[in-house]
């Protein structure tokens, strides 16, 4: 595994198909933010890639970066960690900013549970 330190976070890499990501205490994603963490992750994965949000820290995004945070279109799907009420919030109104974008996103409170689901969404679609 190879971890990135980023300005905003750090990203592991869990395998060619699968990051984790952990954005920073306090972070305010802007949308040069989330540039970069896109660049980052066309340059690091093999689409398509699935993430493993980790939201073990509070931070926030301005309205640009809600908006294209996972507009990758690389991206097959994304499993969140939560470990509060507050995150579970934050993420469910980002879900819901982005509902037209028909997110491929769960939930979960256990981090090998999520990881579990995106291993097996990989598999299913190499079925497909």
């Amino acid at each position: 595994m190879k971890v990135f330190i980023l300005p905003f976070g750090k990203i592991k890499i869990l395998n060619p198909h699968i990051a984790e990501v952990i954005i920073n205490e306090g972070v305010v994603m802007n949308s040069e933010d989330v540039d970069a963490y896109h660049d980052f992750l066309l340059s690091n994965l093999e689409a398509p890639f699935s993430l493993l949000v980790n939201k073990e820290n509070s931070y926030t995004y301005t309205f640009d970066a809600q908006i294209k945070i996972a507009g990758l279109e690389e991206i097959q799907c994304m499993a969140v960690v939560l470990y509060n009420y507050n995150a579970e919030m934050a993420t469910k109104i980002l879900i819901d900013l982005n509902k037209g974008n028909n997110w491929n996103i769960k939930l979960f409170k256990d981090r090998d549970e999520a990881l579990n689901w995106l291993v097996r969404m990989r598999k299913n679609r190499a079925i497909i």
